[in-house]
């Protein structure tokens, strides 16, 4: 009776959720900031929820699979994936940095997990000079949906509070993505960028892929979002074939963007909310983590691992740019 918690560090809020038995028992939401308040606000808060199996911790940008007490700095700076000229400063998901050194002090059995870039089922050529082919939690809510769903061919499309992505699933894993700043207009970021904006910005700050979105775009932002989201849609199903869209994030508690994407996606295909727990209210990607580390525990959720092939994962976030080539570019 495995007895586990998903941690979710949006950039809004950090959400955990503890399973018994895959069943929710307890969840939680810090602000942020709030650790900085009270060093030992997680501590305290998992002390009350043990004994606890397993936790899948923060994971940020993501490791393969990486047990707590294998991570070190190097493996905080992939995760983070902040300059070293730019630590320190309140960029990117504020604390993290905090959070992932807070749960390690714990010492309760910890795993962080991959993001899509580390996983087998989405062909080496798809990842072709990029980082977020589907970070972590996004991850993590591809697989709450899995828990909760028989569909074998689908996509899942987290609209959070700053970034946008879409996965696309077949034969219940992963095989692409399009996300992040690698993605469709988010909230807060613009999604793809530009790369001739980016030499006219340069030098680049974490900041800046903070920017340029839904929150930014003033009169643009209905038609911009709508057409950004129908044309990544299109992408991927030119190359993989779907028919059902499930959609999840905490940018569809604002009413017209949960209607704008409705109405901009429902002539394509079938537009559903992600099935999730009952009476759960923590982000669906904490939720999803918990999913993860239910059936890393060996629980009723193990055939998601499977699926998801998260035991294969392995790299880095780093391995696929072919950009520069002739130099080694570390976080």
């Amino acid at each position: 009776m495995p007895r586990v918690v998903g941690i979710d560090p949006g950039t809004s809020s950090l959400d955990l959720l503890l399973l018994v038995d895959g069943q929710p028992l307890a969840q939680h939401r810090f602000a942020p900031g709030s650790l900085f308040e009270n060093p030992n606000a997680l501590a305290e808060l998992l002390d009350t929820w043990g004994p606890i199996d397993l936790i899948a911790g923060p994971s940020g940008y993501g490791l393969p699979l990486v047990r707590g007490e294998d991570v070190g700095e190097a493996e905080i700076d992939l995760m983070a994936l902040t300059r070293p000229d730019e630590r320190g400063r309140a960029s990117g998901v504020i604390g993290f940095r905090a959070w992932v050194r807070a749960l390690l002090a714990t010492g309760l059995p910890t795993v962080f997990l991959p993001g899509g870039i580390h996983l087998p089922t989405i062909p080496a050529h798809r990842k072709a000079n990029a980082i977020d082919m589907g970070t972590p939690d996004k991850i993590a809510v591809v697989a709450l949906a899995l828990a909760h769903t028989n569909e074998s061919n689908f996509a899942v499309l987290e609209i959070g509070s700053a970034f946008t992505a879409l996965l696309a699933v077949s034969g219940r894993a992963v095989v692409d993505a399009a996300a992040g700043s690698h993605g469709p207009i988010g909230m807060k970021s613009s999604g793809v960028w530009d790369g001739e904006a980016a030499y006219w910005f340069s030098p680049l700050a974490k900041n800046d892929l903070f920017r340029g979105g839904w929150d930014n775009l003033g009169d643009w932002r209905h038609k911009a979002f709508a057409e950004s989201l129908r044309k990544h849609v299109s992408a991927l199903r030119s190359v993989t074939q779907f028919d059902i869209v499930y959609l999840s994030g905490a940018g569809l508690e604002r009413d017209d963007v949960r209607e704008i994407a409705i109405e901009a996606l429902a002539d394509m295909l079938q537009v559903r909310p992600i099935p999730a727990f009952a009476d759960v209210w923590v982000k669906h990607a904490a939720q999803g983590a918990a999913v993860l580390a239910d059936g890393l525990a060996g629980g009723q959720f193990a055939s998601v691992v499977e699926d998801l092939a998260i035991r294969r994962a392995s790299g880095t976030i780093l391995d696929y740019l072919r950009h520069r080539p002739e130099q080694e570019n570390t976080p």
